[in-house]
């Protein structure tokens, strides 16, 4: 009776939490277009509500009707933003219009000649080149800021930088150089890492998936292990954390130890990766063992949703991560573990039975 009881408790659950994460996205997807990837392009002639984009490279060759908000390893305007362009990048380079603010931090910004800011530039980098025009005042905080000979600015230019300015390039304004200034480029602070957040779920997805391609079996086994035994898997997650660094520090005290202890703690790092991974598909498993025809792949869905918005809620959120964290490493090396033994058994029980 208690199991069926635990199986509708686990039923109601799942269409709970899955209704709650479909209602919390209405919002977002009524404000802008959301989007995350390798490569994420809006194409020349094609025009988006708004556009928050979290990837390796972001292209807009075409229009972006509102804000632009975006965390991206490169960033190439050529076509046009009509809002503000808000973002965390390596690169980013301005060849278009941008009828808003601009405000980054990057580790390069370049507004090339021709290009068009409708507000102002507000920029923590490692160098920025302006040789474009921007209508309002420019704040930079950066090791270099050069202003090309087709640079306009039409209001104040102020910076922590080396300043190296052409000639022909005009500012309307005052310029003023502020030692220790420091430009806050963000005017809503959870939007940085909320994109990574989304950026980083989906690469863990990824890597979830190719876990369940290659390694069927031992992904099943890792799951059902921790249905069965969480407190156990818990446990030795725990053990695992804090006994390893030990073991690897005392075979490191040996010159012939020292590499080996190397590749253990690169191993030790990555199983919290493939951990972390593995209790989120327990608990997708779990949550979805009530309903027949349940498959690995929405276990593995359902596990990374409801996780990532759990994880959103304060002060729990944190404390749900780490259990989903301890449940996966332990019931992977527990696994690992319950495998090698095997295999030696096997082996013992062959070279016994072996010719004499």
């Amino acid at each position: 009776m208690w199991q069926s009881r635990s199986r509708v408790l686990r039923g109601v659950l799942a269409v709970v939490l899955a209704a709650g994460m479909v209602l919390a996205t209405v919002p977002a997807l009524a404000a802008a277009d959301t989007r995350a990837g390798g490569t994420i392009v809006v194409g020349q002639g094609e025009t988006v509500d708004g556009l928050t984009a979290a990837g390796g490279t972001v292209l807009v060759r075409g229009t972006v009707d509102g804000d632009l908000r975006v965390a991206a390893g490169n960033v190439l305007v050529t076509g046009t933003v009509t809002g503000d362009l808000d973002g965390a990048v390596g690169d980013l380079t301005i060849d278009g219009r941008v009828g808003g603010d601009v405000s980054v931090a990057a580790g390069n910004v370049v507004v090339r000649e021709g290009a068009q800011i409708g507000g102002g530039l507000r920029a923590s980098a490692g160098v920025v080149v302006v040789d474009g025009a921007v209508d309002g005042s420019v704040e930079v905080d950066a090791d270099t800021l050069r202003l090309g000979s087709a640079a306009r600015i039409g209001g104040d230019l102020r910076y922590d930088a080396q300043l190296q300015q052409a000639a022909g390039a005009q500012v309307a304004g005052e310029v003023r150089q502020v030692d220790g200034l420091t430009v806050v480029p963000f005017t809503d602070e959870a939007f940085p890492g909320l994109l990574f957040a989304v950026y980083w779920f989906l690469v863990n997805l990824a890597l979830g998936a190719v876990l369940l391609v290659v390694f069927p079996r031992f992904s099943r086994t890792v799951a059902d292990w921790a249905e069965a035994q969480p407190l156990r898997a818990g446990g030795v997650g725990l053990l695992w954390l804090f006994a390893v660094p030990v073991f690897l520090s005392i075979l490191a005290v040996t010159v012939v130890g020292i590499p080996l202890a190397l590749l253990g703690f690169v191993l030790y790092l990555l199983s919290f990766w493939v951990g972390s991974i593995y209790g989120r598909y327990a608990v997708g498993a779990w949550l979805t063992a009530t309903f027949d025809g349940s498959n690995r792949w929405v276990d593995l869905l359902v596990g990374f949703v409801v996780v990532f918005v759990a994880a959103r809620i304060p002060v729990l959120g944190g404390l749900v991560e780490v259990a989903v964290f301890l449940l996966g490493l332990g019931a992977m090396v527990t696994t690992l573990g319950l495998r090698a033994r095997r295999r030696v058994g096997i082996g013992s029980q062959r070279a016994s039975t072996g010719p004499a």
